[in-house]
């Protein structure tokens, strides 16, 4: 669409049958300038086929030559290919069979000349009678007014909806620069046609992120389309982080610029390589000479990237072509459209030494190819060859002509099939049955009558695409994006290279094959900083610049960014860490203590020796049960001893291997209850020596305390308290397994968690009292005499117990992961490594090594023997 430059109107006509003698007298009374009479069909009347025109898109284009005083005027018909579809459309439907059966449409043509005056009065005289200006009378029944397209400038557009929307005429408009709900109360009559803005916005910005451009310029004419484009595209940059290097408004010249002028504007091209552009006529009249001076006083091709939206229009000719250079490798959003087999045709069949009535062909005929098709006039200008009228169309360069229908074409092809679909939802529904009768005069519809069927029109067109009113305009908004490319050959031509379908999924609206991309010199750095930030950094903002321009810095320590240029960086999930270049996020490994370790390897082999040397001890004393050294201090304490120093030394298994919610409930509870076993059995040992010395003493009572009762007392009560303490623990706040994410870099620890903190150290507190009980008690007794007395041995094991589990707490808080449960593991062993070493050792010595000692005698033995 080219805003401004020519107001389209189509107005459809139509009358009940009569008789062909009757019509052929009406068209020639009104002069037709375009006839269908050869489309016709038997027993129909061809009403209003002709083209009412003062002057027909004829537009100024200023050629700057070197010197830029000097100016040549070419003429163009700019929107030929509009009008040919739209008598191609209604060619189509005045012989389709079905569609519209004994009637036939018609339509005038009429030019605004680009001024809001000639708008209100050609707007007004649709609704007068001919050649009287009363609005909204008409006494001439011969034309009926249906329907109105027009026009392709939105602020023309508004200005016709103002007049017809009064009196409900149906009027197929391009865009609104702000079509809201409060204009679609205002003007109810109004459908557009051609695809919403607002989506062709979005895709630009979907573009820029396509290809990580955050650093263009934005350039728009003077005027609410210029001022529309910047205002709604600046929130959605800014939304992106897509920063401009300038935004300017070219206002309209014509004539009368210098180098100077242009010189301000070319050096602020120039700082973006990518310039988005509305690309309106206003605009490009200046921007075309600008960037051609530049190229012949620089000698250098102009060679940033162009990104175009709808608005330009491409189609000139030879003479302008070299200001299309700098435009080599640009971008183009167009209008959708398909192509129809039947338009180029319909193209191919014209004729203009036959043109039918079509006041525009031979004109536009003559200009296309450089001919004159009157003899007359190639005889005063004896430049010109004449027309044979075998030119084929084909031949044109895509940039003079295009055969395939474009996508404005297309947008009134299905505007006008809508009007003739929501005739015929009319003309069936009953709404008005006797108005269409045959032979009954249809000179009593209005116009208004169609409007509620035009908005629940619903069909599919020739090439299969459903069509329909919405708010984003006729059928799906859809818009084609466009690579041109200037080849060798001087020609200029589009390649598509994608589109955005506002009905597509999220995520598959934009498509693009950037592969298929021909730039003017390499892809685009268009970025503000001089580099991109690589996966594994962040962008930080210097104080005082534009969010664009932003440096590169190292993630912080345990986050990641996996792509360029990311804002900041992203924690990994808890069971995943960071790697080396902190560009993604690894799988952590689970921690334990596992057997296949070698530290689980040596603590499960040496548990098992301690285990196998403890059970080797409670062999050698069962075999040797009946001696001396073995029945002193009590030997039913010795083997209780033995059996929970076996028993502490197997629980270390359940230490090792993953923990499990079996193992994590008997770990702590079972070491707990079998170390104070242990130590009351020790603690029971030392009791009986300090009694049975102190009972020797005259008169000492301590006797009637000696024998079983009291040991086994001991042995029962102090274990039985730690019990309890495990059972409240267990049921109270038992441990479990837990996994630990964040105390080890790169493993997942799997560990068992206490449960009950206060409870774990008030178990290791009351072993810690018994065995402090009982390293008082044999410090106490360490001097009494006797061969075989224990006290000194349980001095030192005590000694060594107590120092083990002492310093165990502050290495046990200190460590993480599978070297806690190692620490304990060790106490465990250390702990019970000394009491088996100090108190057993010995007495190994004597009944393997030196039996001889292990007799009657050595108990009343002197001390100093």
């Amino acid at each position: 669409m080219n805003g401004g430059l020519v107001l389209l109107v189509l107005l459809f006509w139509l009358l009940p049958s009569t008789t062909h003698k009757i019509m052929q007298t009406i068209c020639v009374a009104r002069n037709p300038l375009w006839t269908v009479k050869n489309y016709y069909r038997p027993g129909e009347v061809i009403i209003g086929g002709n083209l009412l025109l003062e002057r027909f898109a004829l537009h100024e284009t200023l050629i700057f030559h070197r010197d830029p005083s000097e100016t040549a005027v070419t003429r163009r018909f700019k929107n030929y290919q509009l009008f040919l579809a739209l008598a191609f459309a209604v060619t189509k439907i005045n012989k389709d069979l079905v569609l519209l059966p004994n009637i036939t449409l018609g339509f005038h043509i009429y030019d605004n000349k680009d001024t809001l005056s000639r708008i209100s009065w050609n707007s007004l005289s649709l609704l007068c009678t001919r050649g009287q200006m009363v609005p909204n009378y008409k006494c001439d029944k011969q034309d009926i007014l249906l329907s109105v397209v027009g026009d392709l400038n939105s602020q023309y557009s508004r200005q016709m909806a103002s007049i017809f929307s009064i009196f409900k005429v149906p009027q197929l408009g391009f865009d609104f620069l702000k079509f809201t709900q409060e204009d679609r109360i205002v003007f109810p009559s109004f459908f557009r046609i051609s695809p919403n803005e607002f989506l062709q916005y979005g895709g630009l910005v979907q573009l820029l992120l396509y290809f990580q451009w955050n650093w263009v310029g934005l350039v728009a004419p003077e005027g609410d389309s210029g001022q529309h484009f910047i205002s709604s595209l600046r929130p959605m940059l800014k939304e992106k982080e897509i920063c401009l290097a300038f935004s300017q408004l070219l206002a309209y010249e014509s004539y009368g610029i210098t180098m100077s002028e242009y010189v301000p504007l070319i050096k602020s091209w120039l700082k973006a390589e990518v310039i988005l552009l509305l690309g309106e006529y206003n605009c490009m009249v200046t921007i075309y000479p600008a960037l051609h001076l530049f190229e012949l006083w620089t000698k250098s091709a102009f060679r940033n990237v162009w990104i175009l939206t709808s608005h330009w229009e491409i189609n000139v000719f030879q003479q302008t072509l070299e200001f299309k250079k700098p435009f080599h490798g640009a971008l183009h959003f167009t209008d959708h459209s398909h192509d129809i087999p039947e338009f180029q045709h319909f193209l191919l069949s014209l004729d203009p030494l036959n043109p039918q009535g079509d006041f525009f062909l031979s004109p536009w005929w003559e200009d296309v190819f450089g001919c004159r098709i009157h003899k007359l006039e190639v005889i005063l200008r004896k430049k010109k060859k004449q027309c044979t009228g075998k030119e084929n169309l084909q031949n044109l360069p895509s940039y003079v002509f295009e055969t395939s229908m474009t996508g404005e074409s297309y947008n009134i092809y299905n505007a006008v099939y809508s009007v003739a679909h929501a005739f015929h939802a009319m003309r069936g529904s009953g709404a008005q049955p006797a108005m269409m009768k045959i032979r009954k005069r249809t000179s009593s519809i209005q116009p208004w009558q169609l409007l509620a069927n035009l908005k629940n029109t619903r069909f599919n067109n020739s090439v299969g695409n459903e069509i329909f009113f919405s708010e984003n305009g006729l059928g799906s908004a859809r818009y084609d994006l466009l690579n041109w490319i200037f080849l060798s050959n001087l020609s200029f031509v589009p390649m598509k290279v994608g589109q955005i379908d506002s009905g597509a999924p999220p995520g598959q609206d934009f498509t693009i094959n950037s592969d298929a991309v021909i730039w003017a010199k390499k892809v685009p750095f268009a970025r503000c900083g001089m580099k991109r930030c690589h996966a594994g950094e962040r962008r930080r903002v210097p104080e005082g610049k534009e969010v664009c321009c932003y440096q590169c810095e190292p993630c912080p320590e345990g986050t990641i960014s996996n792509k360029t240029d990311a804002v900041c960086c992203d924690q990994c999930p808890e069971n995943q860490f960071p790697n080396k270049d902190m560009d993604h996020c690894i799988a952590k490994k689970i921690h334990f203590l596992a057997y296949q370790d070698i530290l689980g390897y040596i603590l499960a082999s040496l548990s098992l020796s301690l285990s196998m040397i403890t059970l080797a001890v409670l062999v050698i004393f069962l075999k040797h049960n009946d001696t001396p050294i073995v029945k002193a201090n009590n030997r039913n304490l010795t083997y209780i001893l033995l059996v929970s120093l076996l028993l502490c030394f197997l629980c270390s298994f359940l230490f090792i291997g993953q923990p499990r919610k079996l193992t994590c409930f008997f770990q702590q509870t079972s070491f707990a209850i079998l170390f104070s076993l242990a130590v009351s059995s020790v603690l029971a040992k030392t009791v009986m020596v300090v009694l049975a010395f102190m009972a020797t003493k005259p008169g000492n009572k301590t006797r009637t305390f000696l024998g079983k009762p009291l040991t086994n007392s001991i042995v029962i009560a102090c274990p039985l308290v730690q019990a309890l303490l495990c059972v409240i623990w267990l049921v109270t706040s038992p441990p479990f397994p837990s996994l630990d994410f964040h105390s080890l870099v790169g493993e997942i620890i799997l560990e068992c968690k206490e449960g009950s903190a206060s409870m774990f150290y008030t178990v290791l507190a009351y072993l810690g009292f018994l065995a402090l009980v009982s390293f008082i008690m044999a410090f106490l007794a360490r001097k009494l005499p006797d061969t075989f007395n224990e006290a000194k041995f349980i001095t030192f094991s005590m000694l060594v117990f107590c120092s083990v589990w002492i310093s165990f707490l502050p290495t046990y808080l200190s460590t993480k992961g599978k070297s806690m449960v190692a620490v304990e593991i060790f106490s465990i062993l250390a702990s019970g490594t000394g009491v088996l070493a100090c108190i057993f050792s010995p007495k190994c010595y004597i009944i393997l090594l030196r039996p001889h000692l292990n007799c009657r005698q050595n108990l009343i033995r002197n001390k100093n023997l």
